[in-house]
């Protein structure tokens, strides 16, 4: 029994041992570390060593004779490492790469970067800060973060970056760390910092851990003065201390000791903690037991430096434990300050040894035995990669904390009934939130002079969203509300539903008195461009919120808290690498349109594409006109022709048909009375919508209301201004008389029947359902579409007779109509027969932006489903999305095209599912959805422009190529 309480014994001793003796800065080919370091320790000088522990800065934006400084002090002293500050990558690898040239030892690269290379260099890729990732619950993404952080470093030279903060902020008015800082909670702040470090050091980048011992609550910030952290021993080792132990525990390369005065822990309390022997030698290294390398915070701060002459200060962090010497000054004093510290045995020659011999392995464990010159092919794509910007959306995505969700306002579910109004406060811009609510329904922006001037804009509204907008310039810019801005929140809040979203720190809420008449807070913690459009997708609910608090905002919101918001299924927006598509490839569109402009196939045009909900491409080319005055806008609207067929008009037949109001079997003579004594009478709607009929194409109507001589309009059947008798505005200052549609119905019924049955593409179906709508649901065909579809889509800009609600600046002209109407079609729609139904009609006449072409297209794809509501059920969606006869070489579905069977047809770029479906445009447009790739793609275009014999984009097939662009565009699953 003794014996095996002996073993027991010696086996928990030797693991003690083991856990104490970790060293984070060994290799996996230790021999061969070990080989490397004591080849270069026994070929160095004295003076060789001592140099070692200097990190020096430069800068890559000053002048040739600051880097010829630097070469002098590397061969006059043999300085070990280089932390680069203010410039630019490209300048930065150069000038690293002649330093490295220089110095017989490889240079330890140091930088700070805690949220990018942004945080110095000019052109490079900022990421969120660490109070905002500290509301992230998904600790696998703090890992990504590090790593994305480590491999831009790497690539640039760096070897250490001074990262992660791990300061616990329980302080709000702390002026330097704030939203540097994981947060207030000891635990949130570790396992952050441990993501990170782990994320960090996969790509050879040391992480390190500041600002030891602790510089989260305090007023005073170090580079000023020495701030005092005044706690007692059992509060510093449950909170300050605790997230360095959980570090060490998982392989942390360094720390940074701040210049902090900690009573508790170094009885000379005007002692600055970076040279305190007490804080670094016995408590970091002894009792806590790290075996990293350890850095001071720069010297040059007022923290350090008012305590003693720079060359007294250097020698006395040397003896206090401390590895290297963070921008030290006086360097010729400080070296010939320790070179006697060492003469005289003050320092000795084994304490010189063990730091260096740790900065020689820090060097080794970076890969710096083996120096490339660093290269500058690719380097832009390389730290400013789409990848980069796919994670920036998913830690906004997550980090967004939603607080308070009274009335269950958000998210904002129907659009139906909503009135929606956006104040702005704060002194920042607000563009992209603006912009992409206005995507999801139309946000009216309201400003004024005064408060009751706003009060009184306010009263047609029953939303208000207020978004809070400060700089996102830096982490220590002000965020605090100004009086003015307090009283305008309490008093819009007393009278209306208010969202409050919050583009500042968490800590901006302390000034708000009371919460009880806001009825939603979301804290986005940042005004960035990022921020502002996840924050906006989240109101709609597009996207969920995730994020929980970091920290705790009075009694009215503690550490942790934060609410799951519910997602509706609308379409989001982000970068084609979110949804395993290439932006690369997907920029081939680009190319598409310029070409399709040149050869002046249309003057302007829009492309949307959407991959799993999420829109990943959208984008406007070129002028409404050839006369190049008006750029085409992504919120500009198109005619969308014959697209009109399956979003106004089969909508509306779906919704009948799944109401009951007939079957694919109801004959059009019992659907129409016009049609019930006709040849037409017996044909099937199933056959009808499938273009098998026997239909003819279409009727020129407008050709019998011409003048036989003149070939224009004729007197008889138009006038210039509306009366009861002439009440249909076909075009600007054309109005067709009141009766005319009977003679249009009467024509349809007339009509010749094919010979036989074939598949014949027909529109006339659709001006039939025009009456049978109306008479249905008791209201004009235009406003049905808008009730029971456009509007609780928040498809705003999908309209029927978009002057009436729209600027035409906005409307993009179709063809200078010289045969008909005489003018230029702008707002008015293109199809001569749907004009003369006064612009409405189930066959062509809506207009729209590609924005919201997408939503209907999304909602199909969706089986009906989008945005919270039900529009239709999955089995009608279905059974309208089906060829019925396709044994007669027949492609079509209800309504819906779809892909071609015979090759030579040129529906789709033979590229997609025969699940997929879509429709093409007279004017040139096209949009198409694939639910086997979960694809959207819109494309809108006016090459009717000047005329209708414009045919060039038809001929080249740009719609389909543009179709097989964005299916190559999918990147190969493994």
């Amino acid at each position: 029994m003794n014996t095996r309480i002996l073993s027991i014994l010696t086996l928990l001793l030797c693991f003690s041992v083991h856990t104490q003796e970790i060293d984070p800065l060994e290799k996996l080919d230790t021999y061969g570390q070990t080989v490397w370091v004591d080849s270069i320790m026994k070929s160095m000088t004295i003076d060789e060593k001592i140099g070692q522990l200097f990190m020096v800065q430069t800068y890559s934006n000053r002048d040739a004779q600051h880097e010829q400084d630097i070469i002098d002090l590397i061969k006059t002293y043999h300085i070990g490492g280089l932390v680069f500050f203010q410039g630019t990558p490209e300048k930065q690898i150069k000038m690293t790469n002649v330093f490295q040239k220089t110095s017989k030892v490889p240079l330890l690269i140091g930088f700070d970067g805690e949220w990018g290379l942004d945080m110095r260099l000019d052109n490079t890729y900022r990421f969120p800060w660490n109070m905002t990732l500290g509301a992230i619950q998904d600790e696998s993404l703090i890992e990504e973060f590090g790593e994305m952080l480590g491999k831009h470093h790497s690539r640039i030279g760096i070897h250490v970056n001074f990262a992660p903060v791990v300061d616990v902020n329980i302080n709000p008015a702390n002026p330097i760390i704030g939203n540097r800082s994981f947060g207030e909670d000891p635990k949130n702040v570790a396992a952050k910092a441990i993501a990170f470090t782990k994320g960090m050091q996969s790509k050879h980048v040391l992480a390190n851990a500041k600002h030891f011992p602790g510089h989260g609550d305090t007023d005073a910030d170090s580079h000023l003065t020495l701030p005092t952290i005044p706690f007692s021993k059992q509060r510093l080792d449950s909170v300050e201390l605790y997230p360095y132990r959980e570090l060490f525990k998982n392989g942390l390369a360094s720390v940074m000791v701040g210049h902090l005065s900690v009573p508790e822990l170094e009885p000379n309390e005007a002692l600055p903690s970076s040279l305190s022997k007490n804080i670094v030698n016995d408590l970091l290294k002894e009792k806590m037991g790290f075996k990293g390398l350890i850095f001071t915070d720069a010297l040059n701060m007022k923290g350090a430096a008012n305590f003693s002459s720079a060359a007294e200060i250097n020698l006395e962090v040397i003896k206090a434990g401390n590895d290297i010497l963070l921008m030290p000054g006086d360097i010729p004093a400080s070296f010939a300050k320790l070179k006697e510290a060492i003469a005289n045995g003050t320092i000795t020659k084994t304490r010189l040894d063990e730091s260096v011999r740790k900065i020689l392995k820090a060097k080794y464990w970076a890969g710096l035995k083996n120096f490339k010159p660093i290269t500058l092919e690719n380097l832009h794509e390389d730290i400013n990669g789409e990848d980069a910007e796919m994670l920036h959306y998913k830690l906004i995505e997550n980090a967004t904390t939603l607080l308070k969700n009274e009335l269950q306002v958000f998210p904002v579910k129907d659009l139906s009934e909503a009135k929606i109004a956006y104040v702005k406060l704060g002194d920042d811009d607000n563009t992209t939130f603006v912009n992409r609510l206005n995507d999801y329904t139309k946000v009216d922006v309201i400003s004024g002079k005064n408060l009751n001037e706003v009060i009184k804009k306010l009263k047609p509204y029953n939303l208000v969203i207020i978004g809070y907008h400060k700089s996102n310039e830096s982490a220590w810019k002000d965020f605090k509300f100004s009086n003015k801005e307090l009283v305008w929140l309490q008093e819009i809040a007393r009278s209306k539903r208010v969202i409050l979203d919050v583009f500042a720190s968490a800590y901006s809420l302390l000034d708000i008195k009371t919460f009880t008449n806001i009825e939603s807070v979301l804290v986005s913690y940042q005004n960035s461009k990022i921020s502002q459009d996840i924050s906006a997708q989240q109101i709609f609910g597009a996207l969920s919120t995730k994020g929980r608090l970091p920290v705790s905002i009075n009694d009215d919101f503690k550490v942790g808290d934060g609410i799951n918001s519910s997602k509706l299924y609308r379409l989001s927006y982000g970068v084609p690498e979110s949804v395993g598509m290439s932006s690369k490839k997907l920029e081939r569109i680009d190319s598409l349109a310029k070409q399709v402009i040149n050869s002046k196939m249309a003057p302007g045009l829009q492309v949307l594409v959407a991959r799993k909900g999420k829109v990943v491409y959208r984008k406007s080319f070129g002028y409404h006109t050839a006369k190049k005055e008006t750029r085409v806008q992504n919120s500009h609207l198109y005619d969308l022709a014959s697209v009109t067929k399956i979003l106004g008009g089969l909508p509306l037949i779906m919704k009948a048909e799944e109401e009951g109001k007939f079957t694919l079997e109801t004959t059009l003579g019992e659907l129409f009375p016009v049609l019930s004594n006709t040849d037409k009478k017996d044909i099937t709607l199933k056959e009808a919508l499938s273009h098998y009929g026997r239909l003819q194409a279409w009727i020129p109507y407008y050709l019998k209301t011409l003048d036989s001589v003149t070939k224009k309009a004729s007197d008889k059947y138009y006038r210039n201004r509306p009366s009861e008798k002439f009440s249909i505005k076909v075009a600007n200052k054309l109005y067709l008389r009141t009766d005319y549609k009977d003679s249009m119905y009467q024509a349809i019924a007339d009509s010749p029947l094919l010979t036989r049955k074939r598949y014949k593409y027909s529109g006339l179906i659709f001006y039939l359902f025009n009456d049978y709508f109306e008479k249905t649901y008791n209201q004009p065909m235009d406003i049905s579409d808008e009730t029971f579809f456009y509007k609780p889509l928040g498809a705003t800009t999908l309209t029927y007779k978009p002057r009436e609600k729209f600027s035409e600046k906005i409307i993009v002209p179709t063809e200078r109509d010289m045969y008909f109407r005489e003018q230029l079609l702008r707002g008015y729609v293109h199809d001569q027969g749907a004009a003369m139904f006064g612009g409405v009609n189930g066959n062509a006449g809506l207009f729209s932006n590609s924005n919201d072409v997408a939503k209907m297209m999304q909602m199909y794809l969706q089986e009906g489903y989008y945005g919270g509501k039900r529009y239709f059920k999955a089995e009608t969606v279905r059974k309208f999305n089906k060829r019925y006869y396709s044994k007669n070489d027949v492609r079509r579905g209800l309504g819906f095209d779809k892909p071609q069977i015979n090759p030579r047809e040129k529906a789709t770029c033979g590229c997609v599912s025969p699940k997929s479906f879509g429709h093409s445009g007279y004017t040139g447009t096209y949009t198409w959805a694939d639910p086997e790739t979960e694809l959207v793609y819109v494309f809108l275009s006016n090459r009717v422009y000047p005329t209708a014999n414009n045919s060039g984009l038809v001929k080249s097939n740009i719609r389909t190529v543009a179709q097989q662009i964005i299916q190559d565009a999918i990147i190969a699953e493994d």
